[in-house]
């Protein structure tokens, strides 16, 4: 219940149609209450009385209560829709926004199906428990208070009577709640296993062709699919049990009122037949809201479990933040960035150290080359510069200023990052180049993909740089969305390029053209390139050889040949012998 309360804050904007939803809707309980003691009134004094006039009276008294109870009515609706979307509205985004602040590491712990259903179904059930709330879940609640009071003034021995009933249906729903919320939750979680496998899938359905695995991923979708179908089977059987146990509860009542009331005017005469009417009306206020409630209820055990996890995306604290007192980096200036004995450790386990003793300095207009085994730790080196990640130990100083006490935004707005997994978004090329940096102009963009080895292949494009790139990037070639990528890099004119292993699928010579593109372009800059390929580094002013987490050698390449026996066996298995070392 504690969850639901935290997120009442959004209901804060809206508090005065909030407000307003709730006066409109007492208005229209209080002319419910009023439809049964009419109705008495037309039995007892127009029928009973043969008054003709008392009758019509009453006839127009309660055709224009019916009247202002419809129009108040549909302004609750109208108001209570208004304030349950906006609270969704708001939720979903601050959900959205606060996974945009998470960092990598938070990232990693958190699976896409996962972080989804909080974003879409999570957030739905919220939004409805608000919405709901102040229709059905207001209104029964009053409605049953009011009767009773009602049912007592009317006729107080047959209100006795039906008392223990009202309270074992109680009792009953209050049951039938308190097994649904634990459900409710394991329900969701069903779901975010059906959302992971379906997004696996999703992304990675030319894998699963490609290597046959269409029946076993069938088979993953098909064991998710079904353990999700069961349990939703069951909480549905469960509450269907509910309306008919209510609707038995409820007709055992009217006939004891009928049968007990009936005795009573028979025999005392002290029990009109308009009281007995009037009594079975408010019986049926009583015990119809009560059906609503179970609604009412389902809505509150699937909001509660859903807030939860809501409740845990946005109280999530991202691993990487910002000190109170950090500085801007300044956007004009040489930059100079150093590594002083850094050591590192995923989500702060210090089973396994990724990088360790990392010491290393990168000079503005240098080119550092980081070269290693597939797991050597290359990315993760270069993704501390950005501060995607927080050193476990050491330091990272750009011109002397460990990173922690710069500003992250001042930090990447300097910094133009190439990731080993090209992403793309849907829109035109001429979009995604300007992702970064939207407003630059036509010119700018064109020289970036020039540089980029990119503006040939996008002119013959069928519209150009307004050709629309698919989800994905999927109507594009590898080699074509790494050039696009690196254009987009290029545009913003970052002070720090980082390339990781970003012209993998780009041909060697194409490759060479980007490289005497970027030697021109980043004079006084630094830029780091990650490489599997040796070709990739030749020319670089320091080459940073990592082996299992640790600097293993640095230097040029013709000293590296020299001195490092793993360079020379990358280099020997990639190139050739020596002689064309010594001619790169």
């Amino acid at each position: 219940m504690n969850q639901v309360f935290k997120l009442f804050r959004f209901l804060k904007p809206y508090r005065k149609k909030a407000v307003l939803s709730l006066v409109l809707l007492t208005a229209v309980v209080l002319m419910d209450l009023a439809i049964p003691r009419l109705v008495q009134r037309v039995i007892d004094q127009g029928i009973r009385e043969r008054d003709m006039r008392a009758v019509l009276h009453t006839f127009f008294l309660m055709l224009g209560i019916s009247v202002l109870d419809t129009v108040f009515a549909i302004g609750n609706n109208s108001y209570s829709v208004r304030v349950g979307e906006g609270v969704g509205r708001d939720l979903r985004e601050a959900i959205f926004l606060k996974i945009q602040s998470f960092s990598f590491g938070n990232l990693d712990r958190w699976k896409t199906g996962n972080l989804m259903v909080r974003l879409s179904s999570d957030s739905t059930a919220v939004q409805r428990l608000f919405q709901v709330s102040l229709r059905i879940g207001t209104r029964a609640p009053l409605l049953m208070i009011g009767s009773l009071v009602l049912m007592f003034k009317t006729a107080p021995h047959l209100a006795l009577t039906m008392l223990p009933l009202l309270i074992v249906t109680s009792s009953l729903i209050a049951w039938f709640s308190l097994k649904l919320g634990p459900l409710f939750l394991i329900m969701q979680r069903k779901l975010d296993k059906l959302n992971t496998v379906l997004q696996e899938n999703i992304a990675g359905v030319r894998v699963v062709k490609a290597f046959v695995r269409a029946r076993r991923e069938a088979g993953r979708f098909e064991e998710a699919n079904e353990d999700f179908t069961e349990r939703n089977i069951r909480v549905l059987q469960i509450m269907s049990t509910i309306g008919p146990l209510l609707s038995l509860a409820l007709n055992i009542g009217v006939v004891l009122v009928i049968w007990t009331g009936g005795l009573q005017s028979i025999r005392r005469g002290n029990l009109s037949t308009g009281q007995i009417v009037a009594f079975v009306n408010y019986l049926q206020t009583t015990v119809v809201p009560l059906m609503n409630l179970v609604m009412v209820a389902n809505v509150w055990a699937a909001a509660i479990a859903s807030a939860a996890r809501v409740n845990e995306v946005l109280d999530a604290v991202p691993e990487v933040r910002e000190a109170p007192d950090a500085t801007i980096l300044p956007a004009a200036g040489r930059l100079r960035i150093a590594f002083e004995d850094v050591g590192f450790h995923y989500h702060g386990s210090t089973d396994e150290s990724v990088l360790q003793g990392i010491t290393l300095a990168a000079e503005p207009g240098q080119m550092i080359a980081i070269l290693g085994a597939t797991g050597a730790g290359k990315s993760t080196l270069v993704n501390l510069v950005p501060r995607f990640y927080d050193v476990s130990r050491g330091r990272v100083l750009f011109n002397g200023v460990d990173v922690r006490q710069i500003t992250q935004d001042s930090i990447l707005a300097q910094v133009g990052i190439v990731p080993q997994e090209t992403v793309l978004f849907s829109g035109t090329v001429r979009d995604n180049i300007r992702f970064g940096r939207p407003q630059a102009s036509e010119a700018e963009v064109a020289a970036a993909a020039k540089a980029a080895q990119a503006h040939d292949f996008i002119l013959g494009l069928p519209d150009g740089y307004d050709t629309h790139v698919e989800e994905r990037g999927v109507n594009l070639s590898g080699g074509q969305k790494q050039r696009i990528a690196i254009a987009r890099a290029l545009l913003i004119q970052p002070s720090v390029l980082i390339l990781d292993d970003s012209t993998s699928s780009v041909d060697v010579e194409t490759e060479t053209k980007i490289q005497s593109a970027l030697g021109e372009l980043m004079t006084d800059r630094i830029s780091f390139v990650v490489a599997q390929r040796i070709s990739t580094v030749l020319k670089a002013d320091k080459i940073v050889v990592i082996d299992k987490g640790r600097i293993a050698a640095e230097g040029t390449h013709r000293e590296l040949l020299q001195s490092s026996p793993i360079y020379r066996e990358i280099f020997a298995s990639q190139l050739g012998n020596g002689a064309e070392g010594d001619r790169a």
